[in-house]
């Protein structure tokens, strides 16, 4: 999970070569859940023993980055985001994903091991999680820390056919951060509502203007085999700039579990 696109303006960033090393960072946040999700919020769901989920993951930037302080014309910011995640018992599910981030000419990967625990389900749609994501550059590691995403979450599912899940919690950033800019704590919370058998109304959100920052509306299709197919749009908490929109994209993934 990404520093934000809105760094780029008041960097007044002039290089496409500056802005790809900004972006590269900015994506490595935003895809930052290789765990069991809504679009980039945690749940406290977790991959059942012996299971294996697998999902892939689509952004690109809607606006563009936006013209450049010299009026030049700035690259479109895309990620392609393969993930998997395995359920290995006592609640515990471990998971791991590369993202390649494309901008320009340029494309950065990234490598994203994760680790989640389940540690409360009452039965009566309580749950409460508590995990963790290492974030590493695989290439063009110049100007890219590796750092660790903390997190505990708490969700309340109301019993009822169509009864929303709600959940929120802490994060926080720890370990080499240098690149990383803005608030290193905040909170998470999502809400899912079902209305229908195979569709949800969904919305997560981090707190912070940060690489994490950054609100996604969307709808989730639950499909046959298996499956989920999530569309949705990410809204940075600083998304606009002047009288320009910015540090938006478009987010679908589709994943399935085997």
């Amino acid at each position: 999970m990404k520093p934000r696109i809105g760094m780029f303006y008041s960097l007044a960033i002039k290089l496409e070569a500056c802005v790809f090393t900004l972006a590269t960072i900015f994506a490595m946040a935003q895809t930052a859940m290789p765990q069991s999700t809504i679009f980039n919020i945690p749940t406290t769901d977790a991959v059942s023993k012996g299971k294996i989920y697998f999902e892939m993951d689509y952004l690109a930037q809607i606006p563009k980055l936006g013209d450049l302080p010299d009026g030049q014309a700035s690259p479109r910011l895309q990620t392609v985001v393969p993930r998997s995640v395995a359920g290995l018992g006592a609640n515990v599910e471990a998971g791991v994903n590369v993202s390649a981030v494309h901008v320009g000419n340029l494309t950065n990967a990234f490598f994203q091991p994760n680790l989640k625990w389940n540690f409360l389900h009452n039965g009566k749609g309580l749950a409460a999680a508590a995990g963790g994501v290492l974030y590493t550059p695989i290439n063009n590691r110049k100007g890219a820390s590796t750092f660790g995403f903390i997190y505990g979450n708490l969700s309340q599912k109301i019993n009822h056919k169509y009864g929303p899940r709600v959940t929120a919690g802490p994060y926080g950033v720890v370990g080499n951060s240098n690149s990383f800019v803005g608030p290193k704590a905040g909170v998470l919370a999502g809400y899912e509502q079902p209305v229908h058998a195979k569709i949800s109304l969904v919305s997560d959100w981090f707190s912070g203007k940060n690489a994490f920052g950054f609100l996604t509306p969307g709808i989730s299709f639950s499909l046959p085999g298996n499956g989920v197919f999530n569309i949705g749009y990410c809204i940075g908490n600083d998304s606009y700039h002047g009288n320009r929109t910015h540090n938006r994209l478009l987010y679908a993934y589709y994943g399935i579990t085997f």
